[in-house]
Formats: C-alpha cells, structure tokens, sequence
C-alpha cells in the first residue's frame, strides 16, 4: 500500500516536470508504480451560461445564423474534444429564456423545447460520462417551471441548487449565483465571501469545507484563494452583443470554459488546472474613421 504522502510527492514532481526515472530515484518507488500513480487522472470540465437561444449564446450548427454563432462553436467543439473530459460541470443558465430584458427581439429560437434541444446538443458534444447541474437564474431557465430540470433527465445528469461534488477526494462546491464588483479589484471579494460562509458551514458540521468553489452567473473569470482553497468565477459560452451588455454594463467579459485534473493521492497543491479564454475575431470591435 502506497501512502498518500509518497503518492502526493509523486504528483508534485510530476507536476514540476520530473521524468519518471528521477521520481523514481528520489522516492523509490518502481516506474510502473509511478506510471499507475499518474495515470489514475480524472478531467473535470467546466462550463457556464451558453445561454442557448440568445443570438450571442453557444449556438449548435443547426440554429446558426451568423459568423460569431458559427466561430464561437467552431472553438467550443474542437477544444471539448481535445481536452476529452470524463465529467462535467454545468454551471447553470443553459437557456436563455424569453428575453425580457429586449423584449425578445434577440432570441434566435423563442420556444423551450427549442432551447432545451440546443442546451442538450451542448452538453452532448463534450462526451462526458458523468454530468452534475446546477439551476441557473429563473429569469433564464423558468420562473415557474425549471427547464434545466428537463435537459438533466434527457441526458441522465443530476441537477442541484448547491452541489458538493467530490473527485478523488477533493471537496468541489458549486453554484450558479453569485454577487459581481463594478471595479477589477473587486472582483475576487464575492468569492473570498463564498468560502468564509462555507467554513461556518463547515463549523457546524452542514456543509463540506470545501477545496475548490466554483460560481457562474458573472461571465468572467476570476480566481483567487490560499494554500487551504481556491475559489472562482466561470467565464461564460455565451459571447459578446447582447444590447444589455453593450449599452448598460462595463467590464471584461470571457468567454471560455475552465478544466481540472485529479489523480489518487491529489491535492490542492498538486492537482492541475487550466482555463481557455480565446480572443475570438467575432469578439473584436469594428473601428471605423469618419
């Protein structure tokens, strides 16, 4: 039996950059060990508001009317399937729903069923085996009926309104809303905020104490968090034009997905993760002279 010390100091040096025969040297563990040890890696994908059915929103083949629905997919199909995560993460506003903020005038399909239909299309591109929800806003997903309800039991998923996933013993806490900052600095005290009411959760022995937090809702990503937790913020699938966001909001917007990388003997010093925000040309302002 290999102890979680020796398997963690395995994935340290891994993650540095050691080749196996030197982690052999310096643990004395045989390669193929080594070789087990590292290949019990699970992916973890990430992702939040595609809200499908906005003419901004990821947009499967099928609905697409213009270039950024047709570029903004083109990325998200080829990145899911090289990246060939084993579970997903949905973070909550698959749909886009009625539209009330225009009046609907940029819904590209109007009805649920629609949405829904594109939502699954979304989820089913990354060939995830296990898929965990969370609700996203009900202005979006259904104020009287929640229709992300609908797109977990087409797909087989379970769907929460607070989810406490754990992968190979790192603790997740994951939920869809969470309070945005009118200034960059600002940003990262809703989720430090987030974490400090998980630890008195956790102190009266009703929630997890949580490794790594994970909110939607905001379209950026922003991280932050200490040796005993990270916590962050998903950008969005959803991309830029949307007339609340260009004519009322300020701020970067991402769009992009997040993964994490977990092995037997893990932790939040040795686990990997990455972020993908791509500068699409879609997303780039037309300047013009006068």
């Amino acid at each position: 039996m290999i102890s979680k010390e020796k398997r963690n100091e395995v994935l340290r040096m891994n993650k540095i950059g050691f080749k196996k025969s030197v982690i052999a040297k310096n643990t004395g563990l045989a390669a193929s060990t080594i070789t087990s040890i590292i290949n019990t890696r699970k992916r973890v994908l990430v992702i939040s508001d595609p809200h499908c059915g906005h003419k901004s929103g990821l947009t499967p083949p099928n609905w697409q009317r213009n270039d950024q629905q047709a570029e903004t997919w083109d990325w998200y199909e080829n990145r899911v399937k090289e990246l060939n995560a084993d579970i997903l993460f949905c973070m909550g506003d698959m749909t886009e729903g009625k539209g009330r903020r225009s009046g609907g005038s940029e819904l590209i399909e109007s009805t649920w069923i629609g949405q829904i239909d594109m939502a699954q299309e979304v989820i089913e591109t990354t060939r995830c085996k296990t898929v965990e929800m969370v609700y996203g806003t009900p202005c979006h997903t259904g104020e009287e009926e929640d229709y992300e309800l609908e797109i977990s039991k087409r797909i087989g998923a379970r769907i929460h309104s607070h989810a406490f996933p754990k992968v190979k013993g790192i603790q997740f806490d994951l939920k869809h809303k969470i309070g945005s900052s009118n200034v960059p600095h600002g940003r990262s005290t809703a989720l430090m905020r987030s974490k400090l009411w998980n630890t008195l959760w956790a102190e009266r022995d009703q929630q997890p104490n949580s490794d790594i937090i994970l909110r939607g809702h905001v379209h950026y990503h922003d991280f932050t968090g200490n040796y005993y937790f990270k916590a962050m913020t998903m950008p969005a699938l959803q991309g830029w034009g949307s007339k609340y966001g260009e004519r009322q909001c300020e701020g970067i917007v991402d769009t992009g997905l997040v993964w994490f990388d977990i092995r037997e003997g893990d932790t939040l010093q040795t686990l990997g993760w990455g972020v993908d925000i791509p500068l699409l040309k879609c997303h780039k302002v037309k300047i013009y002279s006068l």
